[in-house]
């Protein structure tokens, strides 16, 4: 059952622990399914493959965590960049990409961030919290025909509309 936003329990954030990684794994993966319908299966295969080895423990990692603890969605961020934030398709539109978000730049102080240049929603809720294009790659990070724009935080995230 999708959760309103006026409904919505209170979430909070925190670090995560080696032991929250396979539920960060299946996070990602429903996330990128319901969001990623560009890539390629066998580029998703390869990924995973890489998620939980060698990707998650390069980043600071924060949840968001419902009522009950179960991660809801995740952040990871290296210096002042977003390097991935992923949110559960059962919580997006509630807020939870906001808040993540958010607690990257205030209290972690991310100020950048690369995102598909296919993924428009994703495109659409960075320029929506103030982040803005200031350069454009043809291939992702990992040489794929992939095209990233990479974005910039122009103004203050509370200054913008709500989004999640």
């Amino acid at each position: 059952m999708v959760r309103s936003a006026v409904n919505a329990p209170p979430l909070r954030i925190d670090a995560v622990t080696g032991a929250d990684f396979p539920r960060l794994a299946e996070v990602w993966e429903a996330s990128v399914r319901a969001t990623h319908h560009f890539l390629e299966e066998a580029y998703l295969d390869w990924i995973r493959e890489r998620l939980v080895p060698e990707f998650l423990p390069t980043v600071s990692l924060h949840a968001a965590r419902d009522a009950e603890g179960r991660i809801v969605g995740f952040l990871g961020v290296a210096g002042d960049r977003i390097e991935m934030l992923f949110v559960d398709p059962e919580w997006r539109g509630q807020g939870v990409g906001r808040l993540l978000a958010t607690h990257a730049v205030d209290a972690l102080g991310a100020r950048a961030l690369d995102v598909n240049e296919q993924n428009d929603q994703a495109v659409g809720f960075y320029r929506r919290l103030g982040f803005e294009v200031e350069g454009r790659s043809a291939l992702d990070g990992m040489g794929k025909p992939y095209p990233l724009l990479h974005m910039r935080l122009g103004a203050s995230i509370g200054e913008h509309d709500t989004c999640s």
